[in-house]
């Protein structure tokens, strides 16, 4: 995978820090799993990037979750046939080029503008509600 293809609504697999985990004390992720690219923010010591977790696992009420349509399943490489969430109140930072969790593999697809772009939107107006876990300190 060249690192320039990790732009906004990318599916890649990451080993993805639970907030839970991390405020249990954990600092590794405990498996690869499908996280959608977020923000990409250009800095000279290294672009930063958000991630945001996607689970089978359906998410409490009280979570700000999107539950994944068939077509952007197929369309991100993942499973249409199960149920999926993407997950909008927690994300990972990692810094690109730096990251000891970013493997050299292709992505599994990406999420189309249409369906990406508003839960993105919508992230950035509760970003004050959510949390964040910083896997390059």
């Amino acid at each position: 995978m060249s690192f320039e293809q990790l732009q906004t609504g990318v599916v890649l697999r990451y080993a993805y820090l639970w907030a839970r985990q991390a405020k249990a004390g954990e600092t590794e992720g405990r498996k690869d799993r499908p996280v959608a690219v977020g923000v990409r923010l250009a800095r000279k010591s290294g672009d930063l990037i958000l991630f945001f977790p996607i689970t089978s696992k359906e998410p409490e009420a009280s979570r700000f979750a999107a539950e994944i349509p068939p077509i952007e399943k197929r369309r991100a490489g993942l499973d249409a046939d199960m149920r999926l969430w993407l997950i909008l109140d927690e994300y990972n930072t990692d810094i690109i080029g730096q990251s000891f969790y970013l493997e050299p593999a292709p992505p599994l697809g990406s999420f189309s503008k249409a369906f990406f772009l508003p839960l993105l939107r919508a992230f950035v107006a509760r970003r004050k509600m959510t949390t964040e876990v910083n896997r390059f300190r």
